[in-house]
């Protein structure tokens, strides 16, 4: 449950006018030092230390920078869009510290130094009992909403580019490995992703070929299985069309 819990959503919010075209995710260049700008939101789990985020001024560039120390947490921006069959979620991200002892496939190990998650908004209705009832817990024991589908691009330390798995933790979180290993460590990394596409592959066994809408993002870092420390850095992220 802790993957699930943690994946917070407040209430939606409705896209700007001129959303059509794109819609940029609460830039970080455009805020000033300190805190991540509204409507970006703090989410973690109860008894566990918390992922740092703070906009920082990296090489003239305003970024978030996300730093982990045997902690968990993630920073949520809630979005309310339909996608579209050329829907396009766009950002650039930077490690320059990976997680000793990650593993992905084992609870003891599932640690990531970034990753960037699209939540979708599939009907609950739709998901088994069990799914049904976990979901139930989770949004009971946080007193917030917790999405049905969270589609998370992360940065590995050992997978293959490219592999895609549910969590260990629940079916409700799956993952897509962008990039892994040290060989690009300290350097700026621009990922461009076609939602439709990687959310047909991880959800089409739910899905029936339909893609929900879009009910937020998130970016975040965890060291809290691993016990270990991380360090990454988020350009803009957005999204269009």
């Amino acid at each position: 449950m802790r993957t699930l819990n943690a994946l917070l959503l407040g209430c939606c919010i409705a896209l700007p006018a001129g959303a059509a075209d794109g819609l940029s995710v609460a830039l970080f260049s455009g805020a000033a030092p300190g805190e991540a700008p509204a409507p970006w939101k703090f989410a973690t789990l109860p008894n566990k230390g918390p992922t740092k985020f703070t906009i920082v001024d990296l090489e003239g560039v305003k970024v978030l920078k996300v730093d982990s120390e045997n902690a968990y947490g993630n920073l949520v921006h809630p979005l309310k869009a339909e996608v579209t069959d050329k829907a396009v979620v766009a950002w650039r991200w930077r490690v320059d510290h990976l997680v000793d002892n990650a593993d992905l496939t084992q609870r003891s190990g599932e640690d990531s130094p970034a990753k960037l998650c699209v939540f979708f908004g599939f009907d609950a209705a739709k998901l088994s009992l069990g799914e049904r009832t976990k979901l139930s817990i989770a949004r009971s024991s946080t007193g917030q909403d917790v999405p049905t589908e969270a589609l998370c691009y992360v940065w590995d330390n050992k997978l293959a580019v490219d592999t895609g798995m549910a969590s260990v933790f629940t079916k409700r979180v799956r993952f897509i490995v962008l990039q892994s290993g040290s060989g690009k460590v300290g350097t700026w990394v621009a990922q461009k992703r076609n939602l439709v596409a990687d959310y047909q592959r991880m959800f089409g066994d739910e899905s029936e070929g339909k893609v929900p809408p879009v009910t937020g993002v998130s970016v975040g870092a965890d060291t809290d299985n691993t016990h270990a420390n991380s360090l990454a850095y988020f350009g803009d992220i957005t999204l269009t069309p």
